[in-house]
């Protein structure tokens, strides 16, 4: 597994923010970029969501052009995105070392922990997701702005590729500690797949589903909830971990909710079930 240098410490960081504070935020002027990872399955239809309504103050973030490379039977559906991309996207936002990010989808949390996980990845230090996404902003009525957005701060952040550990296909199969599969049960089971090439799982994994980690509301459940969630599939930490979906959507969610339970040290599978499915050779196992 590819295990990122020891980083600075800058003080304890939390994975996510409440509405209320980033809209206080917001309101005192405080130094933050925030970055709207809206998607839809039509091409552009993010950007037209966003258009139509945003929190105050942010900016665009597109998660299929931005947060993940070519997709490909080789890579998987969303592999990681290439430096290039990274740096023309860095610039779009605007990343400052003196700003913090804070990063939101529409409410399932997400593209947002997937926006958390790769801006965590490339060196971006101070990263929170809003715990709860737009859904929840507007629930609590906190106002919204329409049109284009922010305009970016100056940028100073060059992206700095590996500051969290991954681990390629070969190195799942040469694992033998804890492997932890973040899709649905029905997926993880093998009784239903609609979006790779087979059924089923990697052998030896087990399922902790990114669903059964948050609240009714999409917001994440209490660290001591989440460690029982946890402990119940057997894992009682991260270091020596592997987890997995189906692309590095649920499995960012389950990292960041690893983390925000104080298991840090996971390593995230990037290329998932959708590349380990594409080869006819790799072994797949299915549950009753």
């Amino acid at each position: 597994m590819h295990q990122p240098p020891p980083a600075p410490r800058l003080g304890v960081m939390t994975v996510s923010i409440a509405p209320s504070e980033l809209a206080e935020s917001i309101r005192s002027g405080d130094k933050t970029t925030v970055l709207a990872a809206f998607w839809a399955p039509i091409e552009g239809a993010g950007l037209t969501l966003f258009r139509s309504a945003h929190i105050p103050t942010s900016l665009f973030c597109d998660p299929a052009q931005e947060l993940s490379g070519t997709p490909s039977s080789v890579d998987g559906r969303n592999p990681l995105p290439t430096l290039p991309l990274l740096a023309r996207a860095f610039r779009n936002w605007g990343l400052n070392t003196d700003r913090e990010v804070v990063v939101y989808d529409q409410g399932r949390g997400l593209y947002a922990s997937r926006a958390w996980w790769i801006l965590r990845w490339a060196g971006v230090p101070n990263v929170r997701i809003l715990d709860g996404g737009f859904r929840r902003w507007e629930d609590e009525k906190l106002g919204h702005a329409g049109g284009p957005g922010n305009f970016p701060h100056f940028c100073n952040i060059r992206p700095n590729p590996g500051q969290m550990p991954t681990a390629t296909i070969d190195e799942v199969k040469a694992h033998t500690g804890l492997l932890i599969d973040a899709r649905d049960p029905d997926r993880y089971a093998g009784r239903r797949e609609l979006l790779d090439l087979k059924a089923g799982h990697i052998p030896g994994a087990v399922n902790v589903p990114a669903r059964s980690l948050l609240n009714g509301d999409f917001t994440f459940k209490t660290p001591e909830q989440i460690r029982e969630v946890f402990a119940a599939a057997g894992v009682t930490g991260g270091e020596g971990a592997i987890v997995y979906s189906g692309s590095g959507n649920h499995s960012a969610q389950v990292l960041a909710a690893m983390e925000h339970a104080g298991l840090p040290g996971a390593a995230h599978y990037v290329g998932g079930w959708s590349q380990w499915s594409a080869n006819p050779k790799n072994p797949v196992e299915r549950s009753a």
